[in-house]
């Protein structure tokens, strides 16, 4: 496949995208968290390991065990948004691999020998994943609001109890409201953040 995006598809996932802070109240379906998933997860994994774990906190009841486990700051704001997302990383994704990489029957062997590693990996590769998961959400027209101020270990005792599952970062998304972005904050130039050599 070769191709390249045009500058509005561009200035949509990264030159015009922000981080917001407020929210209209117009709903994010269901159908529309399933597409967002379905194009997420096909951005590369080591081995495709796939252990993004994805809870897509939307109603009341559900927001209201979030909202105590949310630094102060970020409350109000996940509390008006439409849908705030828990991306999560199995530590026991090496279960899945007979399933996601059959071509390598012993692929699950290099990941289950150490819980260290296979952690090391899952938060890795679940983090690619969650950089997925914006750039689909973008991709789809809705807007994210990216957070780590959060009580990881409550988290994971509300939404991931009983599972291999923990928590890494949050995402607010829907349909942002522009009077609640903060002036654009800079970025590092090629020259400070890049080397060829």
């Amino acid at each position: 496949m070769s191709g390249k995006l045009g500058d509005e598809a561009l200035d949509i996932i990264f030159r015009e995208a922000r981080t917001h802070n407020a929210w209209t109240d117009k709903s994010v379906s269901d159908d529309t968290l399933k597409a967002l998933y379905d194009l997420m997860k096909w951005g590369p994994t080591s081995a495709n390991m796939s252990p993004a774990r994805i809870v897509f906190v939307k109603s009341k009841e559900a927001k209201a065990r979030l909202e105590p486990a949310l630094m102060e700051g970020n409350r109000k704001k996940s509390m008006q948004a439409p849908v705030t997302a828990i991306i999560g990383y199995d530590v026991k994704f090496y279960e899945r691999l007979p399933e996601l990489f059959p071509h390598e029957p012993a692929a699950k062997t290099w990941f289950n020998w150490s819980d260290e590693w296979a952690e090391q990996n899952a938060f890795r590769n679940g983090s690619l994943q969650g950089a997925y998961f914006m750039i689909a959400a973008r991709s789809l027209g809705l807007d994210c609001g990216p957070m780590s101020g959060f009580d990881m270990n409550k988290v994971n005792e509300l939404f991931f109890a009983g599972t291999s599952v923990k928590s890494n970062f949050l995402c607010n998304i829907g349909y942002g409201d522009p009077s609640g972005l903060f002036e654009r904050s800079p970025r590092l130039p090629f020259d400070d953040a890049c080397e060829i050599v």
